[in-house]
């Protein structure tokens, strides 16, 4: 059962009791994220969460790894475009030592001067080896020619020399602009009662005071970019993209049915044409990535050299058959099935379920629950996917990256398409 509180200073709590387990997953969510940075400090939410394990007031950073360690708990973090979430995963018994570990990680953090510096050499690591990663590395580069200085253009690691530039003013300045009570959300799903989360909230997070900094996002806008980036490596890597729909769009469940229909799963066309009936690549997929106030419709491919033009083709036959000819009753049953069955099934632990939880609070500000969301996929129809089909890829508005090593010759096919 989902439950929802506020406390008086603007922190929401945020639960959902799963009474058949033995564990408790509480994630802290700061609605912060590479969005929120500019050049100056660009990277530093990411930071910011790495620096938050380094030790505080009252723990140091071993401290806070054998405080968890020794109740067999499970401790991390991540960065997003839009947020930050810090979580840990504990038996049910230890929900109270949870909360104290986190809320003094966040709320007590020393941010010492030594700290950074060591840490900066561990992120500068961090960016080099994403560098050494072109199949991850390949998606930023794309990101950051079509959406080209926009603040979700932006990776969300840095820049070696915005890394250089942070200290410990630059760290809290940023973090008194958001992490503040109102820009945060406290989930927790498992084995507790919501009662005793927000009492527990209030005592470790009742405290805090201030207002997040006031921003002024503006909508992203696709601007068409044809990219080759040459890099001595084995494969090419491609991505194609296009404008696609906020995360609280209608056509949302729309676009998740025709995602899965055209690369989202091993049965899926893309998949099965470029993969297991040609054996042109590995790793062939499409995704989405869904904000605020916009979204893309990205495809992704990893190929040799010589194979290069033969996938792209074969990607924009997909996509042309999609278009004029659309899909099938049956494919279309079949592909709902498929999507019901993955969101039950990834909802089976307390970890997946707080983060659900947490992160609809952090995003959209609301829940939507499992039946909803079910009865919103069962709605699509043949129809639906078509009008979306023919929407969303058009030629003209469609961008391109490639990253390997690409010829003169293969750069000038590819200009085909």
């Amino acid at each position: 059962m989902y439950r929802k509180s506020t406390l008086a200073n603007g922190v929401r709590v945020v639960s959902e009791v799963i009474p058949y387990v033995k564990s408790v997953t509480l994630g802290i969510w700061v609605g912060t994220g590479s969005r929120s940075e500019g050049q100056h400090n660009h990277g530093i939410s990411h930071f910011i969460e790495h620096m938050v394990f380094k030790g505080t007031m009252n723990r140091s950073a071993k401290d806070i790894a054998e405080t968890v360690d020794e109740v067999g708990g499970q401790l991390n973090a991540f960065t997003g475009k839009e947020y930050t979430c810090y979580y840990i995963k504990v038996l049910d018994t230890h929900l109270e030592l949870a909360l104290d570990v986190l809320s003094d990680m966040l709320l007590s953090s020393k941010f010492d001067a030594e700290d950074i510096q060591r840490e900066r050499e561990v992120v500068l690591e961090e960016v080099h080896m994403y560098e050494d990663t072109p199949d991850e590395l390949v998606h930023d580069i794309h990101l950051n020619k079509i959406w080209a200085d926009h603040d979700l253009g932006r990776n969300i690691l840095g820049t070696l020399s915005s890394i250089e530039n942070f200290d410990q003013k630059l760290i809290q300045e940023y973090y008194q602009d958001f992490y503040t009570p109102d820009n945060i959300v406290i989930a927790a799903a498992g084995n507790l009662t919501h009662e005793r989360l927000e009492d527990l909230s209030e005592r470790y997070f009742g405290k805090m005071t201030g207002h997040k900094k006031q921003e002024i996002l503006i909508a992203p806008t696709l601007i068409p970019a044809y990219t080759i980036q040459t890099k001595a490596i084995e494969q090419v890597h491609l991505c194609f993209s296009t404008q696609s729909v906020s995360r609280s769009s209608p056509d949302i469940y729309t676009l998740h049915i025709l995602n899965n229909i055209l690369g989202g799963g091993i049965s899926s066309r893309l998949f099965q044409s470029i993969r297991e009936e040609k054996g042109l690549a590995y790793s062939i997929y499409s995704y989405q990535s869904n904000y605020s106030d916009g979204g893309l419709f990205t495809i992704y491919a990893g190929t040799r050299p010589s194979n290069t033009v033969e996938v792209t083709e074969l990607i924009w036959q997909n996509i042309e058959d999609l278009k004029t000819n659309g899909i099938t009753a049956k494919e279309l049953l079949k592909t709902k099935e498929q999507l019901k069955g993955s969101l039950l099934l990834g909802l089976e632990s307390s970890s997946s379920r707080m983060s659900r939880i947490g992160k609809m609070e952090t995003t959209i500000g609301n829940y939507i629950t499992l039946d909803e969301v079910v009865r919103k996929i069962d709605k699509v129809s043949l129809e639906d996917l078509q009008k979306i089909t023919q929407q969303l890829f058009n030629p003209a508005t469609t961008c391109f990256t490639a990253l390997g090593p690409v010829t003169e010759e293969v750069t000038n096919e590819l200009k085909r398409f």
